[in-house]
């Protein structure tokens, strides 16, 4: 496995690849790995002959008073991870080589960005499409790997990529849970005991809707019920719950007709998770 420190670094990699008629993955990580970014590894080996993972905690997507400063982080063992896991390539950047002094462009969807998680943090989505277009553009992959968690996200960079015409395809992965339902994520490490046992409040109150969703109730009662199932536990802080379009994420309205995502956004203390479902009537 070769780890690349440098943008000419892992182009140099990747036009020798194609050079020889091969076909490349990129898995865009944050680092401080788990199952989940696994399942997207092996989702890409897959999809390509060669699968490039990057480990970046991007700047641009934090805001005032966010975690940046405390994401976690561990290097060593994610490598570690990716070569047991036949990764070919890992892209391991600095700051700098990513942002150099004076960069000023970035790239924003004007209306999803704008909605949900782009309300509680904004300038989140724009900082995570710049920095994916830039991935796109140091890596040039055939396909791109992303999880359903941050159902948003990958909403957002599939709008991207077609406004944009990136020849990127996307590829969207299950969210991988813990075995009593919480969905995965390097912010976990973070809880309490406390809000560890209370957080699973989350994926009890997804299945329990998504059998809810079967019964011809409508977008508004059911997105009523999952507010208040949340609501009633002491250590969750609601911070948004709705229901939208499950390809669009356009506001819906009357009894369900056609899949529909629920996605929440609930803190515990000073760490904010997010969980979705997609539901069918």
């Amino acid at each position: 496995m070769q780890v690349f420190t440098t943008k000419a670094a892992v182009r140099d990699s990747v036009r020798a690849w194609r050079a020889e008629g091969q076909s490349v993955a990129l898995v865009p990580t944050m680092g401080y790995l788990h199952r989940g970014h696994m399942a997207l590894v092996e989702r890409a080996k897959a999809q390509a002959d060669r699968v490039v993972t990057s480990i970046f905690v991007n700047p641009l997507q934090f805001g005032p008073g966010e975690d940046l400063a405390t994401y976690p982080r561990d290097a060593d063992r994610d490598l570690a991870m990716l070569g047991e896991a036949g990764v070919d390539g890992v892209f391991l950047p600095s700051v700098e080589e990513v942002y150099p002094p004076g960069a000023q462009t970035i790239v924003e969807t004007t209306e999803l960005a704008k909605m949900l998680i782009g309300k509680l943090r904004p300038g989140h989505f724009r900082g995570v499409t710049t920095v994916v277009t830039k991935l796109f553009n140091i890596v040039q992959p055939d396909v791109a790997v992303f999880g359903e968690k941050d159902y948003q996200q990958l909403c957002i960079i599939r709008q991207m990529v077609r406004d944009l015409d990136v020849p990127v395809r996307i590829e969207g992965v299950a969210t991988v849970r813990e075995e009593d339902g919480l969905a995965l994520s390097s912010r976990n490490v973070r809880l309490t005991p406390e809000d560890r046992a209370a957080s699973v409040i989350l994926s009890q109150s997804l299945f329990a809707a998504e059998e809810m969703a079967k019964t011809g109730i409508t977008a508004s009662r059911l997105r009523a019920w999952v507010a208040a199932n949340i609501g009633a536990n002491p250590r969750a802080d609601l911070q948004s719950a709705d229901i939208r379009d499950a390809e669009t994420l356009a506001s819906i309205s009357g009894r369900l007709q056609r899949p529909a995502v629920i996605l929440l956004a609930v803190r515990f203390g000073k760490v904010l998770l997010i969980d979705q479902r997609v539901v069918t009537p």
